[in-house]
C-alpha cells in the first residue's frame, strides 16, 4: 500500500517539530561525556557506520544489528551520542540500500522512529539511577540497570513499529509476529557482544573496537553469504518448479500465462514482456504485461540491434541494466517512463534465438546477477515447453481438421455433439440444433469439371459457412460433399432462418474454380445448390444418433425427394 502526499508531508513535518528540537533538548539536559574523547567518539561513529552499511537484505527487509554498538555508545558516551550516532547509521542504511525519490520519505520516518526509542529508552535508563561509565563487572545493580535499559529500548522499538505500521497503512500488525521474534532473537545475540564491547572498551580502549568489530563484522559478511547461497537454492527450486509446470502445459497461451504470472510473482518485476521471432526477420510483442495487468500487444514489430530487446538477439547475450541512464540509448519506446531497472534474456531452442524476455522494475537496481542467471534457466525451459506446445497443438489440429477444408472432422464433431448433449442433460443448454446439408449432384460436378475443380468448391464453401456462422456455432465436414452445422441455445425459427441464408448463399452466388479439366485452364464459374436438413434436441431427439438422424432424414425425405436446393425441417 503507497502512501499518499498527504501523509508524506505529515511525516515530513512530524519530523521538523520533534527532531531536532528533541535532540536540541537532549544535548541541554542529558550533554555527552566526550571531553578528551572525541578520537575515541569518532572510532565508535566510524563502527556505526561499517555496521549499518553492511544490512542483511531478509524477504527484501534491509536488517542491521546495531543494537550492540548504540548500547556501547550509550553507557560510554550518553543518550545523545548514541542518539545521534543512530541518527547517522539511519542515513547510512537508506543510502547504502538506495531508495526511490518516493521513497524519501523513511528517511525522517526512521530517523523520528529510532529518535523516540532511544529518548525514552534513555528516560527510563536515567529515572531507575542508571549512569555513564558504570563499571558492569564489579556492580551487579549497574548490570541490572543496563538489563532494563536493553529491555526498554527492545520493547518500545516493538510498540512505535506497530503504532507507526496501524497508523501509516492501518495494518493490524500483531505484536507477537515473526518480526517480534526475529528482533527477540537478534536483540539476545547482540546484547552480549555490546556489554562485551563496552567492558574491553573500558580496559583496553580503542583496541577493543579491533577486537570485537572486526569479528562482527566479518561474521555479517559470512551471515550475507549464507543468506544469498540460501536465497538462490530458493530460486533454483522455484525454477525446477516453474519448469515442471510449463511441461505439463499443452497449449501455448498457458504456457505463456503461466510463465509471466509466476516470474512476475518471484521477481520484483513491473512490467514484463516476451517477443517471438518471426522468419528470421523481426521480433513481434506477444505478451505485454504492466503494473499486474496484460496489455494490448499492438506495438510495431522490432528489427535485430533495435532495442533493448533487438540488441539481445544480435548479441545473443543477456543484459542487466540497473538505471535507466544505461539503457536509455537502445530504447524504442517499449518501456514506461517509470521504468529504471531492466533485464533482458534471449530464449533459445536447439542453439536458435526463438524470442526474447524482457523484464523491468520502477526501482534502480533491482535485480541481482543470481537472478539473471535463474531467469536465463527459465526461458530454457519456456523455450522448449512452448516447442512441445506448439507440436501438440499442430498434432491435435491434425486429428481434428479435414485436411482440404479445413474445417472440424467427424471426430472432432461427434465428441463435440456428445459434450453439448451433456450440457444439455444438466440443463447448462436450453436447446441444441443440428442442420446438414448435402451438395446436390455433386458427382456431376466432379465428371464434369474435374475432381480438383470439385475440392475448390468445397474449400470455397468451407470458408463461405465459417463466415456467415461466425461464433453461432461449429461448422464441420460431415464426410463427402456433407456439412454439419450445430447451433446451442438457438430457437428452431432462427436456425430454419440461418439454414436458408446457407441455401441461398450456395445458390446465388457461382463458385470459382481454376484446376478444370478444360485444356486452356480459364477460370470458369459453376453453379450449385444443396439441399438442407435441420433438427433440435431435446424436443425431436434424446440423444446424440437421433439428433443426427432425424436431420439427416429432414434432408433426404423433406428436401431430397421434394425437387432439392431447399430447405427441410424434421417432422415426426
Amino acid at each position: 500500500m503507497q502512501l499518499t502526499l498527504t501523509q508524506k508531508r505529515a511525516i515530513w513535518l512530524s519530523w521538523l517539530f520533534i527532531v531536532p528540537f528533541g535532540i536540541w533538548f537532549t544535548h541541554q539536559f542529558y550533554p555527552p561525556r566526550i571531553s578528551g574523547l572525541q578520537w575515541e567518539l569518532a572510532g565508535f561513529l566510524l563502527l556505526t557506520a561499517a555496521v549499518a552499511a553492511m544490512p542483511m537484505i531478509i524477504n527484501n527487509t534491509p536488517i542491521f544489528l546495531i543494537q550492540w554498538v548504540s548500547l556501547a555508545v550509550f553507557l560510554t558516551f550518553g543518550l545523545f551520542a548514541e542518539m545521534a550516532m543512530m541518527q547517522a547509521a539511519v542515513v547510512v542504511l537508506l543510502m547504502r540500500i538506495r531508495i526511490r525519490k518516493d521513497e524519501l520519505f523513511r528517511l525522517p520516518l526512521n530517523s523520528l522512529m529510532f529518535f523516540l526509542v532511544s529518548f525514552l529508552a534513555g528516560l527510563i535508563y536515567y529515572e531507575i539511577g542508571g549512569l555513564q561509565g558504570a563499571d558492569l563487572v564489579n556492580e551487579p545493580k549497574s548490570l541490572l540497570l543496563t538489563v532494563i535499559y536493553a529491555g526498554s529500548y527492545f520493547t518500545l522499538n516493538q510498540v512505535v513499529l506497530t503504532f507507526i505500521l496501524y497508523l501509516l497503512y492501518g495494518r493490524d500488525h500483531s505484536f507477537f509476529g515473526k518480526d517480534f521474534i526475529w528482533e527477540a532473537v537478534t536483540s539476545l545475540i547482540t546484547f552480549p557482544i555490546g556489554l562485551l564491547l563496552y567492558v574491553l572498551y573500558q580496559q583496553m580502549g580503542m583496541l577493543a573496537l579491533l577486537f570485537v568489530g572486526v569479528p562482527f563484522a566479518s561474521l555479517s559478511i559470512i551471515l550475507n553469504l549464507y543468506y544469498s547461497s540460501e536465497k538462490i537454492n530458493d530460486y533454483l527450486q522455484k525454477a525446477t518448479e516453474i519448469g515442471h509446470q510449463l511441461a505439463e502445459q499443452l497449449h501455448v497461451e498457458e504456457v505463456l500465462d503461466l510463465f509471466i504470472k509466476r516470474l512476475t510473482g518471484m521477481l520484483p518485476v513491473d512490467y514484463a514482456y516476451i517477443l517471438e521471432v518471426v522468419d528470421e526477420d523481426e521480433l513481434r510483442l506477444i505478451r505485454r504485461f504492466e503494473n499486474g495487468n496484460m496489455e494490448s500487444k499492438n506495438i510495431r514489430p522490432l528489427k535485430k540491434n533495435e532495442g533493448i530487446s533487438g540488441h539481445v538477439w544480435s548479441t545473443r547475450k543477456t543484459a542487466l541494466f540497473n538505471s535507466r541512464k544505461e539503457w536509455k540509448k537502445y530504447s524504442q519506446g517499449y518501456l514506461p517512463q517509470q521504468a529504471e531497472s531492466v533485464l533482458s534474456v534471449p530464449i533459445v531452442r536447439n542453439n536458435k534465438v526463438t524470442g526474447i524476455l524482457v523484464l523491468a522494475s520502477q526501482r534502480k537496481r533491482a535485480f541481482e546477477k543470481a537472478q539473471l542467471m535463474i531467469t536465463d534457466i527459465l526461458c530454457s525451459h519456456l523455450g522448449i515447453a512452448v516447442e512441445n506446445a506448439k507440436h501438440f497443438e499442430e498434432t491435435k489440429e491434425q486429428s481434428e481438421r479435414c485436411a482440404l477444408t479445413k474445417l472440424y472432422n467427424y471426430r472432432y464433431f461427434d465428441q463435440l455433439l456428445r459434450d453439448e448433449f451433456e450440457k444439455l442433460h444438466e440443463f447448462k443448454r436450453n436447446i441444441l440444433s443440428l442442420i446438414i446439408l448435402d451438395i446436390d449432384h455433386f458427382k456431376m460436378v466432379n465428371d464434369t469439371y474435374g475432381h480438383q475443380s470439385g475440392n475448390e468448391i468445397l474449400i470455397e464453401l468451407a470458408a463461405r459457412l465459417t463466415s456467415l456462422v461466425g461464433q453461432q456455432g461449429t461448422v464441420a465436414r460431415y464426410g463427402g460433399e456433407e456439412f454439419v452445422i450445430l447451433l446451442p441455445d438457438k430457437e428452431k425459427e432462427e436456425v430454419l432462418e440461418l439454414a436458408e441464408l446457407v441455401r441461398q448463399m450456395i445458390a446465388n452466388r457461382p463458385f470459382i474454380v481454376k484446376q478444370n479439366i478444360d485444356s486452356d485452364r480459364k477460370k470458369m464459374m459453376v453453379r450449385i445448390t444443396a439441399s438442407i436438413g435441420v433438427a433440435t434436441a431435446p424436443q425431436e431427439a434424446e440423444d446424440p444418433l437421433s439428433l443426427i438422424r432425424h436431420a439427416d432424414r429432414a434432408l433426404y425425405v423433406g428436401a431430397k425427394r421434394a425437387g432439392r436446393n431447399r430447405v427441410a425441417e424434421y417432422v415426426k
